[in-house]
Order: structure tokens, then C-alpha cells, then sequence
């Protein structure tokens, strides 16, 4: 959010002798412009959140760095083997697994949609790519479902269609719930938009405080007699000058104003303490991290007390924020891939290999194992595990 600045030396238009006599001190002074918000386009958020914020940048590297690490297994009736599995682990040349979900999980927080390309060699996957959200365009069908993509990067533009016989896509779209939009995601940066403009704020509020010694802005009255209210140009253009030259910028901070001729120094900005930027800044930052479902206290942000420490805030992170994001790339990059793969394929997300999850797993296997009334193959399944290859339901 950027406020007008206060224009210091704006010269009252001139006025006839008799409105001259019947007017009271002339003072310079504005007020402050409506608010300018940010834009909701993929650019503006990822500059003003992602590139500007601090707990907008921390919030989507948290969830994109963490969703990325939770291990992708093999679901019952997938062979262990599968050459997908591989591919997925090193899907192309430039980046690994880890690095190819890292960035679709941080497109998905910054724009709503996250979007992966496959390429495929004689029907057979071979490569996949993360592709820039402000770079592809959905064709949609004549029944206004997507039909095909154009991508474009540079000058060059492409365009892939979906095979409507094998049902096989080029493109995997991975997005959020929209209300209003059949075809792109919402973002949680684009709830926390709003958040985020004051939070910006509030910092440059601070920094333009710093640059001025941490004082506010004010404007200089001139009292003048009854007869002479009016300052005479050329005061008026030494003045401008040597406020610009003498008090401006930071090096000038703290320096002494000497005022002469009739001049008097009034404050006209409401202080910090008024406005209360501190305390809109933290509930910003508050604001900021529950649109994106990571607890205020993993960020430092004090104030807020719904978890009792911060084991419990972290085990909340992973368990409402992480895993159900895992989950659901697992389930859309099945879906995406089953169709290019001639025997069964499907994926998981494994909760086994999350550490913050370890110890409710470990609770989880002292019941099973403490239940004498289940079978090994149902305890498996209650455990997420694929049966036995003897199909045993005994203990």
C-alpha cells in the first residue's frame, strides 16, 4: 500500500488584496491518497509477496521446501520397480525429484496453479518440466473443459493438445479451489494480498522514519503581518532550496533548522505510536501465515499462543498443511501418468518417512501390534502397508 507524499513547497494559488486580508496564516500541507493495493496477477504477487515479503517469501519456501521432501512410494498394485518411479526421482537433466516438486509446490502458493510438461518419445515419458504459470494459457474445448495448452516462453509459442482417444496430457495442471473460476486456481497469496500491501507498508513507514531520524513530516507556517501573508518569491525559492541541500536524506538526519523570518515548524503526521504500525505489522504477518497454513510461531511472530510449544505448532504445520498437499500431488501425478503406462501405476505419499511424524507413527504400530484380534495383512492395511505376498490374514 503506497500512500501520496506530502508535497512540502506547493504554492497557495494567488489571491486578490481583499481575500489576502481576510485570510488567516498560509500553511502547506496534503493529505494522505487512497490506498493503491496489489494487483492480483502473478507478476505483482510474486514481486510484492514472494520477492518483497519476509513472511510471505518464508511462508512458501516452508510449505514448497517441505511438501517436496515427503517420499513418494509405490501404491498396492504398482511394481516396486516401476520405470515411472525413476523418472520421477530424476525427471530431467537439470533438476532432481525433490527440485522438480519443490518448484510446482511454490508456483502453486504464489499463483494457484502449478504446471508440470511431459515429453515423450515414441509414447514412452522421458523428461518432465516445470513450466512458469504466467507462461501457459488453457485452449478450453467446446464443452469448456481444457482441451489443449499454449505455452509460451520468449517469442516462441507453442501448443499442446490432450489426446482424446488414450486420454494421455502433455500438461499437468496442479491447482487450488477457485470459487469463481472453473479453469485456475486461487492462490494463498492472493487471499493474503491485502496482508501483505500493509505488512510492505508498515516497513517502509519504518525505513522513511529511519532515513528522517525517526521523525515525522511537518510543514513550515508562515506568519506573517497582517499586511505581508503572502512570502515573497524569492524566500520561497531559497527556503525550497536549502531544505532540499540541508535536511534531506539520511545523512541530514538530526541536523538543527534554523527559521527566521516569521517561519514556524508545526508536525502535521500522526506518530507511530497513533497509527500503531507495529502492532498492524505483526497482525499482518499473522493474517499472512494463516492464509498459508503455517502456525504464526514457526515464523517468530509474537502474539500468538494457540499452540503450547512449538513441537505441537510443527506437528500442526505437517499434519494440516503438508501432508494433505503430498497427498494430492501424489493422487494428480497418478492420474496424469497412468494413462502413458501400459501396466498399473499409482503413488503415495509415505507418511513413514516424515521425522516430525515419527512418533504418532510409532503409537500408531503399539496398537496394531497390541491388537490381538486383527491380522497381519488388516494391521498392514490399517498402517498403510501393501499385504503380504502369502495373503496371510493371521497374526
Amino acid at each position: 500500500m503506497r500512500f501520496a507524499p506530502f508535497r512540502l513547497f506547493q504554492r497557495p494559488p494567488a489571491r486578490s488584496e481583499p481575500e489576502q486580508r481576510q485570510a488567516g496564516p498560509l500553511v502547506a500541507w496534503s493529505t494522505p491518497g487512497q490506498p493503491a493495493w496489489t494487483t492480483r496477477d502473478y507478476r505483482a504477487l510474486a514481486r510484492e509477496g514472494y520477492q518483497r515479503n519476509a513472511i510471505a517469501y518464508r511462508c512458501v519456501r516452508l510449505v514448497a521446501e517441505a511438501a517436496a521432501s515427503v517420499p513418494l512410494r509405490a501404491d498396492a498394485g504398482c511394481a516396486p520397480d516401476h520405470p515411472y518411479l525413476a523418472l520421477l526421482a530424476s525427471p530431467n537433466g537439470e533438476q532432481s525429484g525433490t527440485e522438480l516438486l519443490e518448484s510446482l509446490f511454490g508456483h502453486l502458493q504464489i499463483a494457484g496453479n502449478g504446471w508440470l510438461e511431459l515429453t515423450a518419445i515414441d509414447g514412452v515419458p522421458r523428461a518432465i518440466m516445470a513450466l512458469r504459470p504466467d507462461q501457459v494459457r488453457i485452449i478450453p474445448g467446446t464443452d469448456g473443459w481444457p482441451a489443449g495448452w499454449e505455452h509460451q516462453a520468449g517469442a516462441r509459442t507453442r501448443r499442446l493438445w490432450r489426446d482424446a482417444a488414450s486420454d494421455r496430457a502433455p500438461i499437468l495442471q496442479f491447482k487450488l479451489f477457485n470459487p469463481v473460476d472453473d479453469l485456475y486456481g486461487q492462490s494463498p497469496l492472493e487471499a493474503a494480498a491485502t496482508s501483505v500491501d500493509i505488512h510492505n507498508a508498515g516497513g517502509a513507514w519504518n525505513k522513511a522514519l529511519i532515513d528522517n531520524a525517526a521523525r515525522p513530516s511537518g510543514a513550515l507556517v508562515y506568519r506573517g503581518t497582517d499586511s505581508d501573508l503572502k512570502m515573497p518569491d524569492s524566500q520561497f525559492e531559497r527556503l525550497k532550496a536549502e531544505m532540499t541541500q540541508l535536511y534531506a536524506g539520511a545523512g541530514n538526519a538530526g541536523r538543527p533548522m534554523v527559521l527566521d523570518g516569521g517561519l514556524q515548524w508545526t508536525p502535521m503526521s500522526l506518530t507511530p505510536t497513533e497509527m500503531d504500525f507495529i502492532e498492524a505489522r505483526r497482525s499482518a504477518a499473522r493474517d499472512i501465515a494463516l492464509a498459508f497454513g503455517v502456525p504464526p510461531m514457526l515464523l517468530g511472530i509474537p502474539g500468538d499462543n494457540t499452540y503450547a510449544n512449538y513441537r505441537e505448532a510443527n506437528l500442526a504445520f505437517w499434519r494440516q498443511t503438508v501432508l494433505p498437499l503430498a497427498r494430492k500431488a501424489a493422487a494428480a501425478l497418478s492420474t496424469w501418468l497412468r494413462p502413458w503406462s501400459d501396466t498399473p501405476f499409482a503413488i503415495t505419499a509415505d507418511p513413514d518417512g516424515i521425522p516430525a511424524l515419527a512418533d504418532e507413527r510409532a503409537a500408531l504400530w503399539a496398537r496394531l501390534e497390541a491388537s490381538s484380534f486383527l491380522g497381519t495383512d488388516e494391521k498392514r492395511a490399517l498402517a498403510g502397508l501393501p499385504p503380504l505376498s502369502n495373503g496371510s490374514l493371521q497374526p
